[in-house]
């Protein structure tokens, strides 16, 4: 077992268990944390295995990451509570604004309680995103258009996953609702000035966050590099909103990242704009790549940020958290909000 930093990179693996393979690229030096997929999971039980024998691997132990949103966005759904869109919340927050408040952290609580039973430290979420009714891949992810919403039910939803000991991560800074590709396959462009994106970044300066992940989305108006490769983004993120946490890229093996050339270079790119972790998924030919001809400096600030996002006690087994007051209240929460 390594005693090192965390390493910048977040990789991924192809099954439900480690393969040999599989455990010598996670001890890389620099690989810090692994990120799950649908692909990865049978069942609470097999997840909790797959997470025991990844913390096993190093000290600190690596960052186990998912997206699990709710919707269509929900990579462990057989023995886990569905959950319903963020829209439903904004929905409800039209009409009852206490209400869906007090839903969106009871929501919180289950998404991040169900994960950490099973091991799984982060989940990136939530979506600060306004939704425009513009944008392809955001729709329902969003939980409103209007930035008030958008702040109240976002400060709910990381209070329960703070009380379950998850941290949270905001997404996609500075905003992708307003453009219309879908930014896996295309590479967006925002053609608003700063100015007219204030609305969009409302959620950013309000709502305290621990990590950020920006967008694969270029702002032509602020610069020609998209957000998570732009050091002028990643710096007003930084010094004019004041954020102290980790960032985070979104998967460099997207459409969207192509801006930046071939797996090396766009890891080179996202890490001196300021990225403190790199994802790099669904391509392990391009994490061997990465990991056998990328050099990064070390940065004990980063490896901290990261690090401060291992959850530092112990999750409830499955069974006790199913007697729980707080999950229950999130599973009826979700039941209630179901499409």
């Amino acid at each position: 077992m390594s005693s090192t930093p965390l390493g910048p990179l977040m990789i991924d693996i192809a099954g439900t268990a480690l393969s040999d393979l599989d455990r010598a690229r996670l001890c890389h030096p620099l690989v810090g944390g692994m990120i799950l997929f649908s692909r990865n999971f049978e069942s609470p039980e097999q997840l909790a295995r797959l997470t025991g024998q990844v913390h096993a691997l190093h000290r600190p132990p690596l960052l186990i990451a998912i997206d699990h949103e709710g919707g269509r966005v929900q990579r462990c759904r057989d023995g886990f509570t569905r959950l319903p869109p963020m829209r439903r919340l904004g929905q409800e927050w039209d009409s009852d604004p206490t209400q869906a408040v007090t839903a969106a952290r009871d929501l919180g609580y289950l998404l991040a309680a169900e994960l950490r039973a099973c091991g799984v430290d982060l989940s990136f979420t939530p979506v600060l995103d306004l939704d425009w009714e513009h944008s392809r891949v955001i729709g329902d992810r969003a939980f409103h258009r209007s930035p008030a919403a958008v702040v109240d039910l976002a400060k709910g939803l990381i209070d329960g996953l703070h009380s379950a000991g998850m941290a949270a991560c905001g997404k996609h800074f500075p905003g992708h609702g307003w453009v219309e590709p879908d930014s896996h396959v295309d590479l967006p462009v925002d053609e608003r000035r700063l100015e007219d994106m204030a609305l969009d970044l409302e959620p950013y300066r309000r709502v305290r966050l621990d990590a950020v992940m920006p967008a694969h989305v270029i702002y032509r108006q602020v610069d020609e590099r998209p957000a998570g490769f732009s050091p002028l983004w990643l710096r007003l993120l930084r010094e004019e909103l004041r954020f102290a946490g980790a960032i985070f890229s979104d998967d460099l093996s997207m459409a969207g990242a192509g801006f930046a050339g071939g797996p090396v270079e766009r890891c080179a790119a996202a890490w001196q704009a300021g990225c403190d972790m790199l994802l790099l998924c669904n391509s392990p030919t391009a994490v061997d790549e990465v990991l056998h001809h990328w050099q990064a400096e070390s940065d004990v600030l980063r490896a901290q940020r990261i690090e401060s996002l291992v959850p530092r006690r112990e999750s409830p087994d499955w069974s006790s958290l199913r007697r729980e007051p707080a999950y229950l209240a999130g599973v009826a929460a979700a039941e209630r909000l179901a499409v």
